[in-house]
């Protein structure tokens, strides 16, 4: 998809797009931002001694974006070749192959890493995708050291009235796992993890898709000659709804912060 093929593939007009939507463009995907990185990274407590796994890492922008400014030592794990291989080509460009890492692993299945081998996980708007998400969390908390801190977004949490075809919408460019508020705090007390946060950061959601609409529509003939008309406007349409539902806060964002017990 579009969507996602925009992390991993230069093109002009899409590189002004990101650059539109993002402000700071670290090669991310989804609706996160530097200024987000770095609290982020604050929450974690991340530090030149730490060891992160960032699991949905994509092509790999936030975790090099983290590894540079920290120092931490990063491991990151996605399901997509292309996004692998774009991630570990820019480690080798920016000289970074001793600080981070990147293996093609489906996060769904069980992690080829010995236990206690992280003292942090991070994953930004990928837990949407995972249904399986209690076996996911205790896999965490298996390579995860004691006291170690783990944090991910999910930006399908559902707040309000969320119509099928809002829902159809919303999810037609991969598959997705909405949930209510409490499930993900649930969850990862059952594998073992102590919440201690739960942050809302739907307006991030809200703006990111806002400016990355308004960003392609004034691209719209250079995106359309790239792409088509129908898909062009089926990525506008996604877009168009999550600004609405993020505005309305019928579908919001939340960022949860846990400790491994």
């Amino acid at each position: 998809m579009p969507l996602y093929a925009s992390a991993y593939a230069g093109f002009d007009a899409r590189d002004q797009v990101r650059r539109e939507t993002y402000g700071n463009d670290v090669g991310q995907s989804g609706w996160t931002t530097t200024d987000e990185l770095d609290h982020f990274a604050e929450l974690l407590g991340l530090g030149a001694q730490s060891h992160l796994l960032d699991v949905g890492c994509g092509s790999g922008g936030p975790a090099l974006y983290l590894s540079e400014k920290t120092g931490a030592h990063v491991l990151g794990v996605d399901a997509l070749e292309e996004g692998i291989s774009t991630a570990t080509r820019l480690a080798q460009e920016r000289g970074l192959v001793d600080h981070a890492r990147f293996v093609q692993i489906d996060a769904t299945e069980a992690l080829p890493f010995a236990d206690d081998s992280f003292d942090a996980v991070i994953s930004i708007d990928a837990m949407c995708h995972l249904p399986n998400r209690l076996a996911v969390l205790s896999e965490w908390h298996r390579v995860t050291s004691s006291g170690a801190r783990v944090l991910f977004t999910d930006p399908t949490i559902v707040t309000g009235l969320v119509t099928a075809a809002e829902i159809a919408v919303r999810s037609a460019i991969g598959f997705y796992v909405f949930s209510a508020e409490s499930v993900n705090e649930r969850l990862l007390a059952e594998a073992g993890f102590d919440l201690l946060n739960r942050l809302d950061v739907t307006e991030n959601m809200a703006e990111v898709a806002g400016r990355w609409r308004d960003a392609r529509a004034r691209f719209r003939d250079e995106l359309v000659a790239d792409e088509g008309n129908e898909t062009f406007e089926g990525v506008q349409k996604f877009l168009e709804t999550c600004t609405l539902l993020a505005r309305e806060r019928r579908l919001t964002r939340h960022a949860y912060l846990a400790k491994r017990a």
